[in-house]
């Protein structure tokens, strides 16, 4: 094949992204460069994080450019090479972007992977990949769990939430999780093994605030922090004396055409609690150490992942917005691997 098909970002979307703001084209593939190569995607990661990187806004990362397609993390195989280090056929995650082939150049974030090691080469953007370890690393480096905290994870049915539960289930919490629709709750404790849910669904502050006094009534150890706005102005009302808040991302602010902020700091203050952005960014040179470790709990059943998969680049648009719908169930990725 000569030709890409991408999807790329034209407008910088004001609230929630619209289908104008993207367009899928197709281009023709370029030259590699000495020590560059090319990679067939397979599968693509859909994070609530790319809707922070296609604002023009100070952010960890820089904006992606308009004309440019969605970055995205990947797994694929590489497809030509004219890099030593990576041979064509080799499985390989990285870096990557909205897009049927990915150009790697010379010293790119991208490394090899055996996929015979796992059920599907899909886990390497999940339970193994960067949703995974931030869910091992964010606990254990900052939520600092202990036999007897309760913890409280909000966006908890989501990729990183139901691994971030039953992480603190490992380490001897009680686990409470806040999610949408009954149905998600269920699963929670069901599949999950979660020990209370709370379903946010056309609740107020106040109810909120109601039902988490009501599972915690010893209040809330750590707070795992996904979605932000008023659940976690709830959730900060429960906050236990020197508690831990991991702020690992704010999905229902992100939308939102003005800062929506947190209005409950004085419990951080009168209450001597610690509140600490996290970013996976830090940990790749311990990568295989927390693979190590999620491997292990997998191998041993006691942790569950699950996969919401949706096939095809024509589908880009709407895959995406299922990130902020709730529709998806687990980890949300795009299928891009060739026809078989």
């Amino acid at each position: 094949m000569t030709t890409n098909r991408k999807f790329t970002l034209v407008k910088r979307p004001d609230g929630e992204p619209k289908p104008g703001d993207f367009k899928l084209v197709e281009e023709e593939l370029p030259e590699l460069a000495d020590g560059a190569f090319l990679v067939r995607n397979h599968y693509i990661s859909l994070d609530p994080a790319q809707r922070g990187w296609m604002s023009d806004a100070e952010s960890y990362m820089p904006p992606i450019a308009l004309g440019d397609a969605v970055r995205a993390s990947a797994v694929g195989r590489v497809h030509a090479s004219k890099n030593p280090d990576f041979a064509e056929g080799q499985w390989v995650v990285g870096l990557a972007a909205m897009e049927e082939f990915s150009v790697v150049e010379a010293g790119g974030f991208t490394s090899p992977v055996d996929v015979s090691l796992v059920p599907s080469p899909t886990n390497f953007l999940s339970v193994l990949g960067a949703v995974g370890m931030t869910a091992y690393f964010g606990m254990i480096e900052d939520g600092q769990p202990k036999e007897g905290d309760t913890l409280l994870v909000t966006g908890a049915a989501g990729a990183v939430g139901s691994l971030v539960g039953q992480i603190g289930k490992i380490k001897g919490c009680r686990v409470i999780g806040i999610a949408g629709g009954a149905d998600k709750c269920a699963r929670l404790i069901d599949h999950y093994g979660f020990d209370a849910a709370i379903d946010y669904r056309g609740k107020s502050q106040s109810e909120l605030e109601a039902e988490i006094a009501a599972a915690a009534p010893d209040g809330v150890d750590i707070i795992w922090e996904n979605v932000g706005g008023i659940i976690l102005d709830a959730g900060l009302t429960a906050i236990n004396e020197y508690g831990r808040v991991v702020l690992c991302g704010l999905i229902s602010e992100y939308n939102s055409p003005e800062p929506v902020g947190i209005r409950n700091l004085w419990y951080l203050v009168s209450r001597q609690v610690t509140i600490k952005g996290f970013l996976v960014r830090d940990y790749p040179p311990r990568f295989p150490e927390g693979i190590a470790q999620m491997g292990q709990w997998l191998a041993e059943g006691k942790i569950k992942h699950d996969e919401d998969i949706v096939r095809g680049i024509e589908n880009s648009y709407d895959a995406f917005m299922k990130l902020f719908s709730g529709g998806n169930q687990g980890k949300l990725i795009l299928d891009v691997s060739p026809d078989k």
